[in-house]
């Protein structure tokens, strides 16, 4: 059966999964949703024989339903080769009573690769297939991961230009590093003085200018993003999920059907809605444990229902999740109310009053970690196990301690790790021992490597001697103007 894409909001029109790709976002600022979640058309048991390439395929080939077999394979062959560190792609790791689903082995060390290394290709094939003859231009905002990755994925492609905004002081140095020495003659990075949410809602907004958007069309224009508000970016996150059960299954974790949960450090929400849609589509999955860092906005929703942006911004050492707006949140409010007029009342609530209140899923569950149990998890597990996590899943592992202390639950659970220690390795160290406090974030990266005795992730060694490409810092009213500029 085909699967059609509807905007959250209720716009009426109807779109096919490579037409949503290319739009990004739907006309009315709403975010494309399937007309229905698939189930899974194969024996669950099936997986455990399958390469990440073959269940990548058995899954998207559900949602994405308008691209061809031939077309789907060249993407999904495309993305995961090479450029991964380990043939596995996504491997699962354990480390005393955790296991942890490490999505860093990607050519950016984040997990934006998994979905980031195959958004170009499926963009591509979208273009070519709806006669889009215009330039796209990727606008995308980033808390740190996906701009470097989505830079690395659309560097030089044909037809294509990137423009990535950061905020200037809420990103690590490496994830600052990898985005200003980005090659490529498409490539435009510039940093903004705001947070995230501010270049968020900027682009966003640029999203609904149909007046920008016909000026732009005029001079051989078209928007389209590589943020998770992008179904194509979306879509592709479903996969580890069911790669990760697999790997359980098959180390003797659990037995074919029982149920699991996932702990998954969030941000902007997609991470973790890929979860629940991996859980409707018929994965045995429990609970969600949504993690929050300091910025616990999603953790207070999760607990009391109410979403209130109006509070103090916190800068932590988890600069991915330092996000007040959570876009992808607007999907599961469609999913659950089952109705685009209350999205969009809730979302006008947001946009006007800063807050809205509603009823969760009870698939999700929150929790949260402050900086000093962040801390205190990377460093308990480092001296245990020898095994180093980043700021963002060490979040994941204190929140799971944490609801397991509350819950008793005793459901086998897997952490999602969402991005190599190396990336935050200044803070790491830090954690680890405080003899380590104050120093330099490039000689981290060495000092990493000999305390951990691991080797430095070969994308980001000798980063600091890289030469300094994209130097750009604006105001977050100028966003607009900027990509104005840069296109005229």
């Amino acid at each position: 059966m085909d699967i059609m894409f509807k905007s959250t909001r209720g716009d009426k029109n109807y779109v096919t999964a490579s037409q949503a790709i290319v739009k990004g976002i739907a006309d009315d600022g709403g975010l494309f949703v399937p007309d229905n979640i698939p189930s899974i058309d194969f024996d669950l048991g099936e997986i455990t024989h399958y390469s990440y390439r073959e269940l990548a395929y058995r899954v998207l080939r559900l949602i994405l339903t308008d691209y061809t077999e031939e077309e789907l394979k060249y993407c999904i062959n495309s993305a995961y080769d090479e450029k991964f560190d380990t043939p596995l792609i996504a491997p699962l790791a354990k480390a005393g009573s955790a296991n942890f689903l490490e999505l860093f082995h990607g050519k950016t060390i984040a997990f934006k690769d998994m979905a980031l290394s195959i958004l170009p290709y499926l963009l591509k094939t979208a273009a070519k297939k709806n006669g889009v003859k215009e330039e796209i231009v990727i606008l995308t905002a980033t808390s740190g991961d996906t701009g470097k990755a989505a830079l690395e994925g659309f560097a030089d492609v044909e037809g294509t230009r990137i423009i990535v905004f950061y905020p200037e002081d809420g990103v690590s140095d490496v994830q600052k590093a990898q985005m200003v020495t980005q090659k490529g003659a498409n490539t435009c990075v510039a940093a903004i003085k705001g947070n995230f949410d501010d270049a968020q809602t900027a682009v966003k907004k640029i999203f609904t200018d149909n007046e920008l958007k016909a000026e732009l069309k005029q001079n051989g224009f078209v928007f389209s993003s590589a943020n998770s508000i992008n179904i194509g970016r979306l879509a592709p996150q479903i996969v580890y999920y069911f790669y990760a059960y697999a790997q359980m299954v098959n180390n003797g974790s659990i037995n074919m059907g029982d149920k699991i949960n996932f702990t998954v450090p969030t941000g902007n929400f997609g991470n973790i809605l890929a979860g629940y849609y991996a859980k409707q589509m018929g994965l045995p999955v429990n609970k969600l444990i949504c993690a929050s860092n300091d910025n616990k906005v999603l953790y207070d929703f999760l607990t009391t229902g109410d979403y209130d942006i109006n509070r103090d911004f916190i800068v932590t050492v988890s600069p991915s999740m330092d996000i007040l707006i959570s876009s992808n949140l607007e999907r599961l409010l469609y999913h659950v109310s089952g109705s685009a007029e209350k999205t969009k009342e809730l979302m006008s609530s947001l946009s006007e009053n800063g807050k809205y209140t509603f009823k969760a899923s009870p698939d999700f569950v929150g929790e949260y970690a402050t900086i000093a149990e962040t801390f205190d998890s990377i460093s308990s597990l480092y001296k245990e196990t020898g095994y180093v996590m980043d700021t963002h899943t060490a979040v994941a592992y204190s929140a799971y301690k944490k609801y397991i202390a509350a819950s008793k639950d005793d459901t086998p659970n897997v952490i999602v790790s969402t991005a190599s220690p190396y990336k935050f390795a200044k803070d790491v160290l830090r954690a680890i021992d405080s003899k380590f406090d104050g120093i330099d974030p490039f000689k981290a990266l060495d000092t990493l490597s000999e305390e951990s005795k691991t080797a430095i992730p070969a994308p980001i060694k000798d980063i600091d001697k890289r030469e300094v490409i994209h130097k750009t810092v604006i105001d977050r009213t100028e966003i607009k103007d900027f990509v104005k500029s840069r296109l005229n």
